[in-house]
Parts: C-alpha cells; structure tokens; sequence
C-alpha cells in the first residue's frame, strides 16, 4: 500500500516504523504535521491508500479523516483517552500498560480499535519507557492494524463495545499534578514523578532558588541529608537529598535556556557543592549515578557508559577515553562497549555546544574540541591490539555514535534499535569519526556514498544486511545483554582467537601502509572546519533549531517523497 506517515517529528518511533513498512513492501512518505492546509496538500500530492499517525500532538482535521482512513497511535491501554497517558501511567505506578491504534473521528483518542498491544512497566524514565516499549508495542500493534486493513476481512470495534477495558479519559498533566514537596516526598515519589516528565515536558521546581525544570533522576543508596538540600556534586549531576534519601539530578533547563547538564547550568553555584567522586571505572554494587562503569566476567571486560540522550560532550569523550585505556589493559581477552540503555552514542554534545554560544565562549570551538575528542576515542578503539572489541548496540546509535561503534571489531546490535549512520541532517555536517576510513571498507564505496546521501534510519536487520554491522540479537534489554555476555564469552574462548587477534594486527598495519589514519582524520577535518568556521552558517543554524526544539516549518525532502519534483496533484 501506500502510505503516509502523518508525524510532528521524526522521532524514534517514527523512523523504527517506517524501516519496518518498507520492508514489508509498502510505499512509504513522511508528512510532518504542521498546519491543516500543510497536510491536507501532502494528502493530495500522495494519494494514500492509508494514513498512520505514531506521533502527533493535534487532531488530525476533518477534511482528512472523513476522506481516508487515518490510524492513530495512542500510547495508552484501550479505553485510556488524553495527551498525558504515559506520564499518568507512570506516575500512577501502573504495572502494566499499553499501545493502541484506533481509527481518527471526531472525538480524539476514541475510534474503532484496529489492534493493541501491552506491556509490563518498568521503574524508568518515560523517554526510556518511550523509546523501548512503548515503540515495540507501537511497531507492532501498527504492523498489525496495516496488515488488517490490507486482508480486509477485520472489522473494529470502538473500545466501548470491548470487554475488560480499564482505560478512561484523563485531561493533561498540568505542572501543578507533577509538583514536588522535598520536606515530605520519599524517594520512590521524587523518582516516579521526575520519570514521568522526562523528556517533554519536565518536571518545573526550583534549584539555589532558580526555578527550572528537572531531568534524569537516578537514587542514591547511601548518602544522606536535609530534605531538598543539595548534598553533593559528582560530574554533571548534582544530588538533592529526599526524607529518606537522595536523589541525583541528572539535567535540568533553567527558565529561558535549554537543557543543560545539571552542573553546567547551575555552574556558578555548583562550584561551592561537595565532590562525591567515585574511586575508578569498577561498576558499584550499590544504586548511584555513575555515567561510566567497568565490569568484567572472566575473560570479558564490559564498559557502560550512560550518556543522557546519546550525546557525549569533550569533557565526556576525553573521560570515556581514559576508562577506555583504562580497560585495554586489563587482563581480559575480549572488551565489549555496551553504551547506555537507551542509546549507545549519538556522537557530539550538541546542547553542551550551544551553551557555549550563549555565553562569552564560541560554539565553533566547542564544536571543534568536540569532534576532535570524539575522534580520539574513535582512535583508540581503532588501535586496540591486545583485546577483541565488541559495540553492542542495546539502544539506538546516530550519526558519530554509528562510527564510533564502527571502530570496534565487531558490533552486535539488538533487533529492536534502529541506526542513523549519516550527518547531513545537521547543516550539511560532513561528520568524521574516522567514518571515509571505517564505513567503505565495510559496505563498499557506492554504499557508502549512499547511506550518507539518503539519510534514511536502519533496523538493526537490515544494517546487518548490507555488512555495517555483524550480528542482529533478538528479545528486550535483559536479554540482549545475557545474549552479548554469551557471545562475548565464547569469543574469549576460541581456539581461534589467537589467530584472529593476530589477523586484525595485520590488517591494521597493511590499511595503515596503505594511507595513514591521521591521514583520514585530516581531510574528514578540513571538512568539518568549513562547517564550524565557514562562511555557510547551516550548522550552527540547524544546531540552533534542534536545540531549541523550534517547531517544523516544512518536511525535509529526503522524507517527504511527495514533495520531490516530478509529484503533481491530480
């Protein structure tokens, strides 16, 4: 079929949707939701046979629903209606929860159902809950619904008609339902409420008296103090102290500015907190905020680094570059990097380089040190001798994150990821991370040059496919990781691994005969000062408008397929 993907952004859920329609055959094109005449010309451009909706935050109008059949996804349970249903479910505590896709009519969230899916909660950041099970279900439940309207046999019921509906109608959470009492809040409250705002909107509080929003909440078993006192810094993240423990705050945005790392955006003050600093990279047994962990099971190293959003900033890159070091020279056979739980890397601190333009420093600086920092921990995964490395992907990985993982030997990637291999999206980033070196030799040069052309999302099925990456592991997080320790394990005790680390010596040294590494890193370079010093500001512009979440005022065209010439309106 053809079908039309009606969505306020190209989120996560979005592009993990579309991959899987296309690979099932469908004609797929992306229409960003951006006024009614906006869409309503995309319709006629298009001519769907089927409109699908993972992401919106309006009603789709009337002169589009009552002509085609438009399905909603609805990340809530059948019967759940309103804008907040996560952010209810979560800060309700509710065990299990759901996806639904229903038909758009008049009255939102309230159509015929054409298929559901559930799914157990987990104690997390609704971004994660978001990102992991809210878009599986999503993808599937859509899948589903699409499958149906194509046989034709299935007819919908409104989710009054069905049996055991728990769902209701529930307005937006206003910020007043969100809001903390420090002096009376435990720590199982402060967390439940700060996750049910993460991501958007945020949870609105105050810090050294600032009113700001709060990000990224992690507890603390140990440390202890004054309820809603500051206790400690450690890194990024400051630790504020519950009626029966503490918790640390991640990121926060202070009024008029923009997400920032805690510490960052309260500089100043976080000057005069205590350090809390944890002694080395070994994976405390006991809850904490800890953004870089080492473990190790046998002959198997194992680094986590859990970087909020994917984004590494230079303080993180050089930091992760140590633990790196750090790591190689253990004892161990085989050194696997397993990223974050939500993302593995997403390269370049974009937010982090945009404060520096707010302030007296320059965010072309910034942008340099960064990508410099981000190639010297690309270079010292490249230059691994002692050890096999393993990527394994247990969340989705874009733009310098993808070539990052790359630098490995080998990169596992849970089926439920999707990549975004390419930098153009971002001003016409040309991108470095060793990339014209690491992605040819991979997938050939002609693929090369048209994975960084399209700028379209891989599954993790079809990155394997075409070579970028060496397995596909199916399951949930749990189970991708038991799968990784598995693998990773068995590889350590090879009978060929001697042979093998010895191959990929060699290889090094011929590819380094052949043109140098440095030689990569300078003409990836040379492109990337044009884009930070340049006289083309696109950058800097399209780095401006992601920051600063500016709403869509039209639809790329590499996703817009009815919008490239040749498309006429009947």
């Amino acid at each position: 079929m053809r079908i039309l993907l009606l969505t306020h952004a190209f989120n996560s859920l979005t592009q993990r949707l579309g991959a899987e329609l296309v690979r099932r055959g469908h004609e797929i094109s992306v229409e960003f939701d951006i006024a009614d005449s906006v869409t309503e010309e995309a319709v006629a451009l298009f001519r769907p046979d089927l409109i699908v909706a993972p992401y919106l935050r309006r009603a789709i109008p009337e002169s589009i629903w009552s002509r085609h059949v438009c399905l909603i996804v609805h990340p809530g349970i059948v019967g759940d209606r309103g804008p907040s249903a996560l952010d209810w479910a979560i800060q309700d505590g509710e065990a299990r929860w759901g996806v639904t896709v229903l038909q758009a009519e008049a009255q939102m969230d309230a159509g015929p159902v054409w298929a559901s899916a559930d799914f157990a909660m987990r104690k997390v950041k609704k971004s994660s809950t978001y990102r992991n099970e809210v878009t599986q279900a999503a993808t599937a439940a859509a899948l589903q619904a699409v499958q149906r309207i194509e046989e034709g046999s299935f007819v919908p019921q409104r989710p009054t008609a069905l049996p055991s509906v728990r769902g209701r109608l529930r307005p937006l959470m206003r910020q007043s339902e969100r809001s903390l009492d420090w002096a009376r809040d435990d720590t199982a409250t402060v967390l439940r409420r700060i996750h049910a705002a993460d991501g958007f909107p945020g949870l609105a509080d105050s810090l050294f008296g600032q009113p700001c929003h709060l990000f990224d909440a992690w507890p603390e078993a140990t440390l202890r103090g004054t309820p809603g006192a500051i206790l400690a810094r450690r890194e990024t993240a400051l630790l504020r102290a519950t009626v029966d423990g503490a918790v640390w705050i991640g990121h926060v945005k202070r009024a008029g500015s923009i997400k920032l790392p805690t510490a960052l955006a309260f500089a100043q003050e976080s000057q005069a907190i205590v350090q809390a600093p944890l002694e080395g990279w070994w994976r405390t047994a006991l809850a904490t905020w800890q953004d870089i962990a080492y473990e190790e099971m046998g002959q198997v190293g194992f680094l986590h680094f859990e970087f909020y959003n994917g984004a590494m900033s230079t303080v993180q890159c050089e930091r992760l570059r140590l633990a790196l070091q750090w790591a190689k020279q253990r004892p161990t056979q085989v050194l696997v990097l397993m990223g974050g739980s939500d993302f593995w890397s997403n390269g370049i601190h974009l937010n982090v380089i945009e404060a520096a333009s707010l302030g007296q420093g320059s965010a072309a600086d910034e942008s340099w040190n960064n990508i410099n920092a981000m190639n010297d921990l690309a270079l010292e995964l490249i230059t691994c001798e002692r050890q096999m490395t393993v990527a394994a992907l247990g969340g989705n990985t874009g733009a310098g994150g993808c070539f990052l993982a790359r630098a490995a030997d080998r990169v596992w990637a849970r089926e439920a990821v999707v990549l975004n291999p390419h930098y153009k999206n971002m001003g016409n980033l040309y991108g470095s991370e060793y990339w014209t070196y690491l992605l040819p030799r991979r997938v050939g040069v002609a693929a090369a040059q048209a994975i960084m052309h399209n700028r379209q999302p891989l599954t993790a099925l079809r990155a394997l496919e075409i070579g970028f990456t060496d397995a596909c592991l199916a399951g949930d997080a749990a189970a991708f990781g038991a799968a990784v320790a598995q693998r990773a394990q068995a590889l350590a005790a090879s009978p060929d691994l001697a042979a093998t680390l010895n191959a990929k010596r060699e290889a090094r040294a011929r590819d380094e005969a052949t043109k140098p590494l440095a030689a990569y890193r300078e003409e990836e370079l040379r492109h990337m000062r044009r884009n930070f010093y340049g006289f083309d500001p696109s950058y800097h512009v399209a780095r401006h408008h992601f920051v600063h979440k500016t709403l869509a005022s039209w639809t790329p065209r590499h996703l817009a397929r009815h919008r490239e010439l040749g498309w006429t309106i009947p």
